[in-house]
């Protein structure tokens, strides 16, 4: 991402957007990744130091002067203003149609989340083959590895984004019935949860190779995803009495862990017998609690991230609010650390393990603490490269810097995020039954590997450069 930013900040690579700009993005934003958890996997400092020798060569460079003359132009991919964009309609009371809404869609949010799920693409596929390191893959109970981070930032950034309903409600100066958010929730549920019977009655149908102590017999993580918005929308009624998001995973997450170690719960996801419909699904319907509170962090985070301003009675300057948030989320990223040592530490903390199984206290901790470390990296990335961004002062310039500042690849992985998990799901299940990927050798490994991400790249920026957003 450094790379891409110097290339685009200071030599206007992207700008405008041309094929070899699209091949430059796919090697920067796509194989470069898929590099590192497979041929770079034992080097990779190597691969860092290569990037970064790059960035800064490209950085010591005399700068594109007509790139930085010209104002920013729409690129090919964005035909009209949609959702995801900067410059859709604003709130109601926050002005005219060109006027600048509460909230923004940030460029270093689209580029977290959009990074995390190409990652997540690649690995789901790449475990499968014996250039994957075996230590990257999830672990059967204990420790850490980084799909077991892989599953739990896909909750958390989906936490992140669900906090805009709520600003927006907030900013409007209402709050939706109870009743009300719980039909609206079910109705978001209900397409995941009809995915995740699709992925049960296909895996099962094709006797599918799986792993039944990572959810339990039936449950999958569509499942897991689904039944999150009922439960946040209950938990949201909880706000009253309870400070903020933060707080409510903080009480979540320990609630669960002391149910886990006064009580039989441990040994009974661990070991027990599969007898009934709850002990099979065990793993999936109890690590549903952690999921639960990683997903209220993540909207706490976002209650911080997507306001324009962190307090919109203030008139400060934009430069000041970048300073406030990165420091804010830097702040955060040191609290849940803090709380992650004294959770996992043996000679001052509680000595708890991580267990992605259990989805316990621990676990909870790890992912929130790294994915906001992750966040503030992309942060101060964002406002190095691209400071005009933040002191737009109309929709349409700020849609102009938001185009500018993201990579088009990313961008469109972000916009149809769930359409392409499936997506690749549908592709890592095809190339499993058709190639027996343990015999598969190196070049061949890394052949079908960047086939296989050229095919979800391709569809995700035909839908995107087509105007299409699929809600899930």
């Amino acid at each position: 991402m450094v790379l891409w930013s110097v290339l685009q900040a200071r030599q206007s690579h992207f700008k405008p957007y041309t094929p070899l700009g699209l091949v430059v993005d796919f090697l920067l934003n796509v194989v470069t990744p898929l590099f590192s958890v497979t041929l770079y996997a034992g080097a990779p400092q190597m691969l860092s130091l290569l990037l970064l020798v790059t960035a800064v060569f490209v950085y010591c460079m005399p700068p594109n002067p007509l790139g930085r003359k010209k104002k920013p132009r729409l690129p090919p991919d964005v035909k009209s203003d949609t959702k995801d964009s900067p410059s859709s309609a604003p709130p109601s009371g926050t002005g005219g149609a060109g006027s600048l809404g509460v909230l923004t869609t940030k460029p270093f949010l689209t580029s977290y989340r959009g990074s995390m799920l190409i990652l997540t693409c690649i690995c789901i596929l790449a475990v499968d083959f014996r250039m994957f390191p075996r230590r990257f893959a999830k672990v059967e109970t204990w420790g850490t590895s980084l799909m077991d981070m892989g599953v739990g930032s896909f909750v958390f950034s989906a936490g992140v984004v669900a906090s805009r309903p709520v600003l927006k409600e907030r900013a409007d100066g209402r709050a939706t019935p109870l009743a009300a958010r719980m039909l609206r929730s079910i109705r978001h549920s209900l397409p995941l949860l009809a995915l995740g019977v699709v992925r049960l009655l296909s895996v099962k149908g094709l006797d599918y190779a799986e792993h039944v102590t990572e959810y339990g017999v039936h449950w999958n993580f569509f499942f897991t995803l689904g039944f999150l918005p009922p439960f946040v929308a209950l938990f949201q009624s909880a706000l009253r009495i309870i400070p903020s998001y933060a707080a409510l995973a903080i009480l979540l997450g320990v609630l669960y862990q002391v149910v886990l170690d006064s009580t039989d719960l441990k040994a009974y996801i661990l070991a027990g017998p599969r007898t009934d419909l709850l002990s099979m699904n065990r793993e999936g319907i109890f690590s549903f609690w952690g999921y639960l509170a990683i997903f209220l962090a993540g909207q706490d985070v976002g209650m911080l991230a997507l306001p324009r301003r962190l307090n919109p009675r203030t008139t400060t300057t934009a430069a000041a609010q970048q300073t406030t948030l990165l420091w804010t989320l830097a702040a955060w990223s040191a609290v849940w650390g803090a709380l992650y040592f004294l959770c996992t530490d043996y000679a001052y903390g509680a000595g708890l393990t991580v267990s992605r199984r259990l989805a316990n206290l621990p676990y909870v901790l790890w992912v929130v603490a790294s994915n906001t470390a992750l966040l503030s990296v992309f942060y101060l990335i964002d406002i190095l490269s691209f400071p005009s961004f933040y002191g737009a002062h109309d929709a349409r310039t700020e849609k102009e810097w938001y185009l500018t500042a993201t990579s088009w690849v990313i961008r469109a992985y972000n916009r149809n995020g769930l359409a392409i998990f499936l997506a690749a799901n549908l592709l890592t299940g095809l190339v499993n039954m058709t190639v027996p990927t343990l015999d598969v050798g190196p070049l061949a490994t890394l052949g079908i590997l960047v086939g296989y991400m050229s095919v979800l790249t391709a569809v995700a920026v035909g839908l995107d450069a087509y105007d299409i957003s699929i809600k899930v």
